[in-house]
């Protein structure tokens, strides 16, 4: 086991108490139970173990088989966090289901930073990605990993989304979920704190008659996302500069996970206005843009 001083411990029986949080995972998730949450799949466990998650690996259950593939994840792992291993079969038995992939791991979230935090040291080139009422666990983790892929600088959620940190939406998001920063507040106060940073924020609605390929940004912004079906809050949308996206075959909306992706490569790829350049960029985008989907 390399350097590790504490060798791998056998489990046997599936109610073993020592297992106790991983099981029946499909059923229950350990999101808001003591801070803790369920990663799975060799990508997840990998981006939690590694220097750029935000959060911090307790324990990992393994199968036999992935045991070797994993040793430089099992070396990487704080020395007070057990790694559990046992049979297929009885790992199935722990997960609720046949869990192919044989790889899970306990983590625990980081302490969430302030809003004002993320606002403090805004940036000309940055763009935030802001959620309001996402309750899809699916397109809560397709959300954050787009956002990690196109350089957001931080995800606002209002306090009607789902946690990102159920185990669905962190293995949609490819682990971006652990290591992106984001705040929880109230709509309101997120669009204050924004305004106040100095960042023009965008309201993506089929009602806009402000095309997003003909928006041209000035400095930071920010994509303000709704939740599918209902879309962005009438109040949300007032308070921003509504923006569609053209489409044919007489559609008006897109999935909120394939908005937030063309949004976020329009502005992320969209040079500054002349004038504006040569601001100092940071390594996320920050900018607002109020998103319906």
């Amino acid at each position: 086991m390399g350097n590790r001083t504490i060798e791998p411990i056998i489990i046997e029986d599936p109610e073993d108490p020592r297992v106790a949080a991983y099981r029946d995972i499909r059923e229950r998730d350990l999101t808001g139970r003591h801070g803790l949450f369920i990663a799975e799949g060799e990508v997840v466990v990998r981006g939690l173990a590694s220097g750029a998650s935000r959060c911090r690996p307790l324990s990992l259950l393994l199968a036999e088989k992935r045991v070797a593939a994993l040793d430089d994840v099992i070396q990487a792992l704080p020395a007070d966090a057990p790694v559990y291993v046992t049979r297929q079969a009885v790992l199935d038995r722990i997960a609720g289901f046949e869990l192919h992939r044989g790889i899970l791991a306990l983590g625990e979230k980081p302490a969430p930073p302030p809003l004002q935090d993320l606002l403090s040291d805004v940036a000309a080139d940055d763009v935030f990605v802001v959620a309001s009422g996402i309750g899809n666990h699916d397109n809560m983790g397709g959300l954050f990993r787009n956002a990690a892929a196109f350089g957001a600088r931080a995800v606002l959620l209002d306090s009607t989304c789902c946690d990102p940190f159920y185990r669905k939406a962190i293995r949609v998001s490819v682990g971006a979920v652990l290591r992106t920063p984001f705040a929880v507040a109230e709509s309101s106060e997120i669009l204050n704190a924004l305004t106040r940073g100095g960042v023009e924020v965008l309201a993506l609605t089929p009602s806009a008659g402000e095309r997003l390929a003909d928006y041209r940004r000035k400095g930071p912004v920010a994509v303000v996302l709704g939740s599918e079906g209902p879309g962005l809050p009438q109040a949300v949308i007032a308070r921003c500069r509504p923006i569609g996206i053209a489409m044919a075959g007489g559609f008006d909306s897109l999935n909120v996970a394939a908005t937030s992706a063309v949004a976020l490569h329009h502005l992320t790829t969209t040079a500054l206005e002349p004038g504006n350049e040569k601001a100092a960029p940071r390594d996320g985008l920050r900018s607002t843009i109020a998103m319906e989907a």
